[in-house]
């Protein structure tokens, strides 16, 4: 069950109509009280001599008594939803439902003949609406402080009591959600997307590109939307918001999103201090390719969030979604609507508590802002060596989140990794059925020597991988590791060295692509001339950048 207590208002008669009425979209069935704080309260859905009118006055009576001394916006309403795999409760039942919620915050608590008067209004078969008065008996206002939480946790209780479904707890870092305002004007505009998650969408991934905040500033605004930077006096950032150039208000002027706002960890201080990081940290000297190095550092996450401490781990999974979130922008068009639906949901996975340690996971960081400037692979089989990386590092996180109970970030790296799965399952097609005919090109001698290693190097997985389609992937994969030098069995042993092979759809595969990151197998042929910037990407006119952020 999930409870939602919108902002006070202070016309109850309103939302009673609203509760009353055929709801936005004639969802509203048989409105009708199921409970209410003496069971006396008239019932326009039921009782056809009551009126709404009458409904409202009763509930108004203290307010109206406790005059200038009643809080403004004194109507206190929270709706209860269940789960749509839970059973079909009883009227008596959301009766019950609605007294544990109202004694648990403080509105109505059980035995206090002052409690604040009350209705459960019940229009559908999943969900109540609770509308209180927030004026006591004694005319004083309830005690309510913290009602979210304690509303929650009555709902586990709840759960558990009447055999509904457990429902996935935050911990209070999960981004705010679009408001039904912002859904309907998004519907009304013809918009797949609200203001609110284009532009969390925007601010991200100029984040993963960026290198420094002032690179940051001009990457957003060179995605399209508008940026207002806020100094203090001394001249430091304070701040920055933004706006899409299309969405207005009735005024006709931008509506504009803090960073705070689109999500916790898109607030200036902790943009920065990834930033900052990244770009004081001494730089590592190598010729690597980047794709190469982003597909060797993500490799080891799943070692990192096995055995570094959490800040170490969660600064992995931070780094983790910049990658996510840098994908789409590089990948090929195909591939694209998975990378964002897995971004999208990973989104969710990249917080909690835990406060990272962001130096921890500057290799992989500087990896992802590389890929973005340079060429993509045109080798499918590095692309594919990536993605799979990925989906292991998620699945990973998946684990490191559940065994923490971080139970809403499991789901959402659950969710990615299905996403994942897809898009490594499209890319990796190709290149596997040229590494599966090699294989089966080799000669029966070199076939026995490969299998023989096999066995010698993981003899409790040899029969389960001998018996996969992607064998002989694997087999030719072992035959150019020794080509190039390297001892077979090692890299096996090295492979699966503390790395876990039970969550893998095919283990040849996995081994496969480990393989290739680990002896570089893939060649991978891209030039050394800079790419052209994307339009996320490109630089924007300074002097209009700074006219932006003023105004």
């Amino acid at each position: 069950m999930i409870a939602n207590i919108v902002k006070p208002g202070h016309k109850t008669r309103g939302v009673l109509n609203y509760l009353y009425g055929p709801g936005r979209a004639n969802e509203h069935t048989d409105p009708h009280l199921v409970a209410s704080w003496d069971d006396f309260a008239p019932d326009p859905g039921r009782d056809p001599d009551a009126t709404l009118a009458q409904l409202a006055d009763v509930l108004d009576l203290r307010v109206k008594q406790a005059g200038h001394k009643a809080p403004k916006n004194h109507i206190w309403h929270c709706s209860v939803r269940a789960a749509p795999e839970d059973r079909h409760m009883s009227d008596e039942e959301w009766a019950a439902v609605a007294r544990r919620v109202l004694d648990a915050t403080g509105i109505a608590p059980a035995g206090d003949p002052d409690a604040c008067r009350w209705v459960a209004v019940r229009h559908a078969a999943d969900h109540i609406h609770i509308v209180a008065t927030k004026v006591r008996g004694d005319l004083r206002p309830p005690r309510n402080w913290n009602d979210f939480l304690r509303a929650d946790k009555e709902l586990v209780a709840i759960e558990k009591e009447y055999g509904l479904r457990q429902v996935p707890r935050g911990d209070r870092t999960a981004a705010k959600r679009p408001t039904r305002g912002e859904q309907e004007k998004a519907r009304r505009t013809g918009n797949a997307r609200t203001s609110r998650e284009h532009l969390r969408t925007i601010v991200r991934t100029a984040v993963a590109a960026a290198t420094t905040t002032e690179e940051f500033f001009r990457l957003v605004e060179g995605a399209g939307a508008l940026i207002d930077v806020q100094y203090f006096p001394s001249g430091d950032v304070r701040g920055y918001k933004v706006a899409l150039d299309d969405d207005t208000n009735a005024q006709g002027e931008p509506v504009w999103f803090s960073g705070s706002t689109l999500a916790p960890d898109l607030s200036y201080p902790k943009i920065a201090s990834r930033l900052t990081a990244t770009e004081t940290a001494p730089m590592e000297r190598t010729i690597a390719p980047a794709w190469r190095r982003l597909a060797i550092a993500i490799d080891r996450t799943p070692d990192h969030l096995a055995h570094d401490k959490d800040e170490a781990g969660q600064a992995h999974i931070t780094v983790l979604a910049e990658a996510l979130d840098a994908l789409p922008v590089v990948a090929p068009a195909s591939l694209q609507p998975q990378l964002v639906q897995a971004a999208a949901v990973f989104e969710r996975a990249a917080r909690s508590r835990i406060r990272a340690q962001h130096q921890a996971a500057l290799a992989t960081r500087r990896a992802v802002k590389a890929i973005l400037r340079e060429p993509a692979p045109k080798d499918g089989a590095i692309l594919a060596a990536v993605l799979d990386a990925l989906l292991l590092a998620v699945i990973a996180t998946q684990h490191w989140h559940r065994t923490r109970n971080h139970h809403q970030q499991a789901e959402a790296a659950r969710q990615a990794a299905a996403h994942l799965r897809a898009a490594y399952q499209a890319q990796a097609t190709e290149p596997l059925a040229a590494l599966r005919q090699r294989g089966t090109r080799l000669a029966e001698s070199l076939r026995r020597r490969q299998e023989f290693t096999l066995r010698r190097a993981l003899p409790e997985l040899a029969d389960q991988i001998l018996a996969e389609p992607g064998w002989p992937a694997l087999a030719a994969t072992l035959d150019r590791a020794e080509a190039a030098g390297h001892k077979p069995a090692a890299l096996l042993t090295e492979a699966t060295a503390r790395r876990e092979t039970d969550t893998a759809t095919s283990v040849s595969e996995v081994l496969t692509w480990r393989l290739h990151r680990l002896a570089d197998l893939t060649a991978i042929t891209t030039s050394r001339a800079p790419a052209p910037p994307s339009a996320a990407h490109r630089p924007t006119n300074t002097a209009t950048s700074q006219q932006r952020r003023t105004r």
